[in-house]
């Protein structure tokens, strides 16, 4: 059920990314508290460490992104909070998937002439793989 949640909350964020290229932050803000209220109150198979430290990598990982221009700030915020649901180990392998996706969603924009594309696409993808 809580995954099930997860997929609608970034398939909505996919789908925001998609139509105005920006990701509201009532989303990333709503998958914060929920991975944060499921660690403390055992609806989720993390302890409050492993949430937070899944957050933390989130940001981590991808802010450097952002200052190089490759990512955007609404993109950050939704890892970083993704990594408060999946902890860092599933971030990783989230990850690993979303850069995969990334990667075919960069190469099809550029056989389109364009160089600039939405990710949270990728993000979804990569998600939805991790979670299956």
């Amino acid at each position: 059920m809580l995954f099930a949640i997860l997929v609608v909350v970034i398939g909505y964020a996919a789908y925001c990314d998609l139509r105005s290229r920006e990701i509201p932050d009532w989303i990333s803000l709503s998958l914060l508290l929920f991975g944060l209220t499921g660690s403390l109150f055992g609806f989720s198979h993390l302890s409050i460490v492993q949430t937070l430290l899944g957050t933390l990598a989130g940001f981590v990982l991808t802010a450097p992104l952002f200052y190089l221009g490759g990512i955007g700030g609404g993109d950050v915020k939704l890892v970083s909070a993704l990594g408060s649901v999946l902890g860092p180990i599933g971030l990783l392998s989230a990850l690993f998937w979303v850069a995969i996706a990334g990667g075919v969603l960069a190469l099809i924009a550029k056989l389109r002439g364009k160089n600039d594309f939405a990710y949270v696409p990728a993000i979804f993808v990569g998600v939805l793989i991790t979670l299956c």
